[in-house]
């Protein structure tokens, strides 16, 4: 989930297995796509959030993860955006360790969000430039 707030920064989020990242998560039985974005920036960021526009799905064999367990998977991520939201930004400490916006991406932003941001980062800048003067 990127949101924007109105300096045109993106909010992330520092994982506690290391770097940052979006917010966001896994489905639950029954739930929907936006339903599982909005509860997951909820209980990871204390933010609730709307108007939320899709930006695209990501899948395929560049998804594929391993985890720390053994556990594999091939992942379908569909990444929204928002600036509509409110709220107490807080960090929820079973998750991460910080959130908070940037104006430019850290360094330590992890290579699997990169292909979630840089695709839409500098059209929805603009988008929100192009709002705010008009």
């Amino acid at each position: 989930m990127l949101i924007f707030n109105d300096k045109e920064e993106l909010l992330l989020e520092h994982r506690k297995e290391g770097g940052w990242g979006l917010p966001g998560g896994l489905m639950e039985l029954g739930e929907t796509i936006e339903g599982t974005a909005t509860r997951e920036v909820l209980e990871e960021t204390g933010l609730v959030i709307t108007s939320l526009q899709l930006l695209g799905i990501f899948s395929g064999e560049d998804y594929h993860f391993t985890f720390q367990n053994g556990d594999e998977i091939y992942s379908v991520t569909a990444v929204y955006w928002t600036n509509q939201y409110s709220g107490k930004l807080k960090h929820n400490s079973n998750e991460s360790v910080d959130v908070k916006f940037f104006k430019t991406l850290p360094p330590e932003l992890k290579d699997e969000y990169k292909d979630y941001i840089m695709p839409y980062y500098s059209s929805i800048i603009e988008k929100q430039r192009t709002s705010t003067h008009e």
